[in-house]
């Protein structure tokens, strides 16, 4: 059973969280705080394993908190969802501690994959803010035009299952969350390697390293 905190000052957010979450059996909505300070005080309590916090709230932001939230002996996976895409909210996030990262517009399928990666210790990015990352970090290193060929070379179907593949997805775990069948999945990760010239999932995640796509640890 995974348990999940929500952290939110919009208590129609935490209630549409709650709602998507608490149909499935193995995940338990265990407490909620409209702020950072309550999320404190609400996590020490009800030690929860995955914590799905807003980026902007009143007193102790997202920031902080997920810096705070991290550090608790119990070790919860931080989650942001935030109406915020763009740099630096996202890697200020990842900076302070969280391995997740979520826009408010995304699908409900995404916001569940999310939760059970992070849960299994794998990173979860939402793809729309992973290409952005990507992008940011190849002109932080002067090489925007090789980042941009590279990512040119793939469709934005393609895009989602190389982030999703180098998140620990399985084809099975990724057609659901896409809508699309295992089958389907493979053919698009067969072009993802002839289009990147490498031959494993393994080989994929180091270029993910290499290019800047991936800014937390798999571990």
């Amino acid at each position: 059973m995974i348990r999940v905190m929500l952290v939110d000052d919009h208590q129609l957010i935490r209630i549409a969280l709650g709602q998507i979450l608490g149909g499935h059996a193995d995940i338990e909505v265990v407490a909620e705080a409209a702020d950072g300070e309550e999320a404190l005080v609400r996590a020490r309590a009800a030690k929860p394993d995955v914590i799905l916090i807003d980026v902007d709230m009143p007193g102790m932001g997202g920031v902080e908190a997920t810096r705070r939230l991290s550090a608790l002996a119990h070790k919860p996976r931080v989650v942001a969802i935030s109406v915020h895409d763009q740099m630096p909210y996202p890697q200020r996030m990842m900076e302070a501690g969280a391995v997740g990262y979520l826009p408010k517009g995304g699908s409900a399928d995404e916001v569940l994959a999310a939760v059970r990666a992070v849960a299994r210790g794998q990173p979860y990015i939402a793809p729309v803010i992973a290409g952005k990352m990507f992008l940011t970090s190849m002109n932080r290193s002067g090489s925007a035009g090789n980042g941009a060929q590279v990512l040119d070379t793939l469709s934005a179907r393609e895009m989602q299952v190389m982030l999703a593949l180098v998140n620990g997805q399985n084809p099975q775990q990724i057609g659901e969350a896409l809508k699309i069948s295992a089958k389907t999945v493979c053919t698009h990760r067969y072009h993802i390697y002839e289009k990147l010239g490498v031959d494993s999932d393994v080989a994929l995640t180091h270029l993910a390293y290499r290019y800047g796509l991936i800014e937390v640890s798999q571990s």
